[in-house]
């Protein structure tokens, strides 16, 4: 796959190029045009009907060139990863940790996006907001989603950039460089993971269900109405899993690895590009009030159509008690 995108699909013929063993009769009367001996059998580039149901559309530009930058930033974690003995380490604060390599991955991407698109403004895990505050269109980045993770060298770490214009999520990338999965998304274009159209689950039930979470790390003021909902939903669903990379347990909502996800006090950046994926995908994403506003208050409900109710009503029960 090329570092400047998605590489579209293709369906190849199982038969070798070149001569077959077995003589192709020719129409009497005809006699064949082309130079290639009698029997030879082309490879076929790709089935157009597969494709048009599968393969990934035509990227918008701005996907594009957010698909370079997030492979671009990919390339400096696996080489850091090979390393990893070596970093250095500063806390931001409570188990918040920033390296060099997040840093560096962070000035590559907005490298990329700003000489691009230099009128469009930027919010970044490490460097903040730059740009005019009116701008039409918003990059929102977290270099390194995971870095806890990644120090530790336990693999479930992501580069997550997404575009907002006028506020609203239009394009997502989420790339996790370990596995060369790229998952995308744009607004009224499907998300796709690599060139292969992803849909969230179909699961119906919550009793049936893997649910993905996040332990607060940061802030604890709502720590015990989380392991409320947490001992509740461990006890009604299928299990819970807690990987640690918020950005990538959304993406894999988004392609039905997980059927649903909540978590209390994430960034903008952990969640922009992974809640895009998932309504793309098909489902249901909202904040613990059941609304659209889980950017701004950064709490997120998310799942499959028929498991995002049910999830969410026991985490507003615990949420509840937090309030009173």
């Amino acid at each position: 796959m090329g570092n400047s995108g998605i590489e579209k699909s293709s369906v190849m013929s199982n038969s070798s190029p070149g001569k077959v063993r077995q003589k192709v009769k020719e129409k009497p009367g005809h006699q064949s045009t082309s130079s290639e001996p009698t029997g030879t059998i082309r490879p076929f580039a790709r089935t157009n009907v597969v494709c048009h149901l599968l393969c990934v559309p035509d990227m918008h530009p701005f996907l594009n060139v957010a698909v370079k930058a997030a492979r671009r930033a990919g390339q400096i974690i696996n080489r850091a990863a090979l390393e990893i003995d070596n970093l250095q380490v500063n806390r931001k604060g409570q188990s918040d940790y920033v390296t060099q390599v997040d840093r560096a991955a962070e000035d590559a991407i907005k490298e990329i996006l700003m000489e691009a698109y230099p009128s469009h403004s930027i919010l970044a895990e490490e460097s903040g907001s730059t740009g005019a505050d009116n701008a039409e269109f918003q990059w929102i980045i977290d270099p390194l989603d995971g870095t806890t993770n990644f120090i530790h060298g336990f693999p479930q770490y992501a580069v997550s950039i997404a575009l907002t214009q006028n506020g609203q999520l239009v394009h997502g990338v989420i790339y996790d460089p370990m596995r060369n999965e790229l998952f995308t998304a744009s607004k009224g274009r499907g998300a796709f993971l690599n060139d292969r159209r992803i849909r969230v689950s179909r699961r119906d039930r919550l009793a049936d269900s893997l649910i993905g979470t996040g332990f607060p790390y940061r802030v604890f003021d709502r720590v015990d109405n989380y392991m409320g909902a947490f001992k509740e939903l461990t006890e009604k669903t299928a299990g819970m899993r807690r990987p640690g990379a918020a950005s990538l347990d959304l993406a894999y909502v988004a392609a039905g690895r997980l059927d649903g996800f909540w978590e209390f006090g994430l960034a903008p950046w952990d969640m922009a590009a992974g809640t895009l994926m998932i309504l793309e995908a098909g489902g249901f994403v909202t904040d613990l009030n059941g609304d659209g506003d889980f950017l701004k208050t950064g709490d997120v409900v998310a799942g499959a159509p028929k498991v995002h109710n049910p999830l969410l009503q026991i985490v507003q029960k615990h949420l509840t008690k937090a309030n009173a």
